[in-house]
């Protein structure tokens, strides 16, 4: 059905619909050194399902207490770890791979009952994780070091990795299950112990995670799971001081204050965080194909990504052509519960997202943007209940806006007029964030100008700005994060020290850059 606003809104059937209730996911407690126990506190909350609000089960809420059990069994468990080939360590990992294939569609309806994201959406993230576990467990057999000439004779060099000791993992909301993926696999192939803090609002995907990697044998202690606040537990993470790094995906404003207080302890950190990415679109482009990849990129995960498009830089010559064919394809969105095949559009996580968002809107009003689309909290008698937001496209943005500067993380997207491709870069360039770029073209020239000077760590070419593979790195500059990378191999970075061996064997006293000079 089409709502007033002409928005298409779609409501589940009884068939359509799938509880989780009973059984061992009705309390949501943590897994520390191979247990599931409550927290210290004794204290649980609500996990809501965003499309409808309806109770899905209840989560048990840490303390440092909590926190300090989980490191303890950690830090017993790898040093035996740590010793273990990493061929052997990789098997854990292609067991993992092969559960989380079997339970594809079972983790994938699950994902999309307490995250809100549309079902085909959760089945891609679940593949994500497939494939992270099956790509880090092949580098159990790579992990590679390099040998190099030594400049004295009878003398041999070398480098390796070596794991770092106890890892904390603060993952986020919006890939639940992908995401801490990214950072548990390649921290335990590399001989790291893992302390998880999955976010309060997706603790069943985290639940059934942690499941596999205790069905899979993974020695106790390897993997602990504490649910709770990143004010208690990822604070009580922070300044723990056995835990040797943090790695988070979260805020700027969070991913800073941690950056800052483990800088004091001299603890490394890899941070993901903010994107305010841009697809840029010339006037030789296919448009049809950049509203494809608008539309996903703007709008898929109900713009909760990360690498989700939030401006359309667009060239003058197109711009009014482009916005009639979004105008136009924007109906086409259907908004409802993420469980039925038919729905495009879930609901935002919570209703503090929902609020957050609608202030942005009043702001780019305020600031004289006008709406293309949407601008509203959707009111459908179906979907009161839940979180959903109308798909939003604002014209006549200018660069200085906040709407145009600043994360909104959610289905609102800004487009911004240009003469020309170096004022296309200049404008993507302009905000503090660096994650993820785009730009339609049909001029290989053109192209390979913008992926040299769009200062992003992703750059696609007649693509949207999402669609990461596993298998390269995934991070960005600038506000963005801290430099290190998730996914591909230079995740092995984030949860390894180099150890440079050198071997002589000379039978005497051989003094590099002296004896041999």
């Amino acid at each position: 059905m089409v709502n007033r606003k002409g928005i298409q809104v779609v409501h589940l059937n009884k068939k359509g619909t799938k509880t989780i209730q009973g059984g061992d996911t009705k309390k949501l407690l943590n897994y520390i050194d191979g247990e599931w126990c409550e927290s210290s506190s004794g204290k649980f909350v609500d996990v809501l399902n965003p499309a409808n609000g309806k109770v899905l089960g209840e989560v048990t809420q840490s303390t440092d207490e909590d926190v300090d059990r989980a490191v303890q069994a950690a830090k017993k468990a790898q040093k035996e770890w740590r010793l273990v080939p990493a061929p052997e360590r990789a098997e854990y990992l292609y067991k993992i791979a092969g559960l989380l294939k079997e339970r594809k569609e079972e983790l994938s309806q699950i994902l999309t009952s307490e995250m809100g994201k549309v079902i085909d959406e959760a089945r891609g993230e679940v593949q994500e994780a497939i494939d992270m576990a099956y790509y880090m467990a092949g580098e159990g057999r790579r992990l590679f070091g390099d040998t190099v000439p030594s400049e004295l004779r009878n003398k041999f060099a070398m480098s390796v990795r070596v794991p770092i000791g106890v890892a904390g993992l603060i993952t986020p909301w919006n890939f639940p299950i992908a995401i801490a993926s990214w950072k548990s696999f390649p921290a335990l192939v590399s001989g790291n112990a893992v302390v998880w803090k999955p976010a309060t609002e997706t603790p069943i995907i985290a639940y059934e995670f942690a499941k596999i990697f205790e069905e899979a044998g993974l020695p106790k202690g390897l993997l602990n799971l504490v649910n709770g606040s990143g004010r208690e537990v990822g604070n009580a993470m922070v300044e723990h001081p056995d835990i040797d790094l943090i790695s988070f995906t979260g805020s700027n404003e969070v991913g800073s204050a941690i950056n800052a207080r483990a800088g004091e302890l001299l603890k490394r950190t890899s941070l993901e965080m903010g994107g305010k990415n841009a697809v840029i679109v010339l006037d030789d482009a296919d448009l049809d194909l950049a509203v494809d990849g608008i539309l996903w990129g703007a709008f898929g995960t109900s713009g909760q990504r990360c690498t989700a498009t939030s401006r359309i830089i667009v060239h003058e010559n197109v711009k009014e052509e482009l916005e009639n064919k979004l105008v136009e394809r924007i109906g086409e969105l259907s908004l409802g519960d993420g469980a039925d095949e038919t729905v495009k559009v879930g609901p935002v996580i919570n209703r503090s997202s929902l609020g957050k968002i609608h202030e942005y809107v009043k702001i780019g009003l305020e600031e004289g943007a006008a709406l293309l689309a949407g601008g509203s909290m959707v009111t459908d008698s179906g979907l009161v209940t839940g979180n959903f937001y109308a798909p939003t496209i604002f014209t006549n943005v200018t660069v200085d806006m906040r709407i145009a500067q600043e994360e909104i993380f959610g289905p609102v997207v800004s487009i911004i007029p240009v003469k020309s491709l170096e004022e296309a870069i200049e404008v993507n360039n302009s905000v503090k964030f660096g994650l993820s770029s785009s730009i339609f073209t049909s001029n290989v020239n053109l192209a390979f100008q913008a992926m040299r000077d769009l200062d992003t760590g992703i750059v696609y070419i007649n693509a949207g700005t999402t669609g990461a593979e596993i298998h390269l790195p995934f991070g960005g500059t600038k506000g963005t994060g801290n430099g290190h990378r998730d996914s591909g191999v230079a995740a092995l970075d984030v949860y390894t020290e180099w150890k440079s061996v050198y071997v002589d064997y000379s039978g005497k006293l051989q003094r590099a850059q002296i004896d041999n000079y």
